[in-house]
């Protein structure tokens, strides 16, 4: 088994990018380790997608100013390149769906990456509005996994 540079770069960054502190992977006579140093690790935060420029200008000249009582909607976006799972097996029920409310911390999907299953938890306490993504798609770091009304 050989790996392009590319792909070590790849496999890099879906390991610094998740919980993982140290992973080994073996085949015939290769061993490739990788290993996070604790004191050294960053919290990495998903960038927020920006709306197109002429959504905002229509935005902007079609509706009136919000009010504070306005929903509050966010993302949950994925923190990893890999596939989105919405249950935690395929017999058994999703996560969340549409209308459920959830805590902080509580699991919201799975994402497999490298035959690693990472449940995926909810930054803020809400009601889910939109699930954006099908069951068994592949999805890319930072993309929008579901949108949720911030309690």
């Amino acid at each position: 088994m050989e790996f392009s540079i590319d792909q070590l770069r790849e496999l890099i960054a879906i390991v610094n990018q998740t919980d993982i502190t140290e992973m080994t992977l073996e085949s015939g006579d290769l061993r490739l380790s990788i290993r996070k140093s604790e004191k050294n690790r960053e919290m990495i935060v998903p960038p927020t997608p920006t709306p197109p420029i002429e959504a905002m200008m229509a935005q902007a000249t079609d509706s009136p100013p919000e009010s504070p009582s306005s929903r509050k909607l966010i993302d949950i976006v994925s923190p990893m390149v890999g596939t989105f799972y919405r249950s935690p097996a395929p017999d058994d029920p999703p996560f969340v769906d549409i209308g459920d409310n959830i805590r902080k911390g509580q699991s919201v999907c799975i994402i497999e990456a490298m035959k690693l299953m990472n449940e995926i938890e909810s930054e803020s306490s809400g009601r889910i509005v939109e699930i954006l993504v099908s069951n068994a798609q592949p999805v890319e770091y930072g993309q929008a996994l579901m949108r949720i009304e911030v309690a």
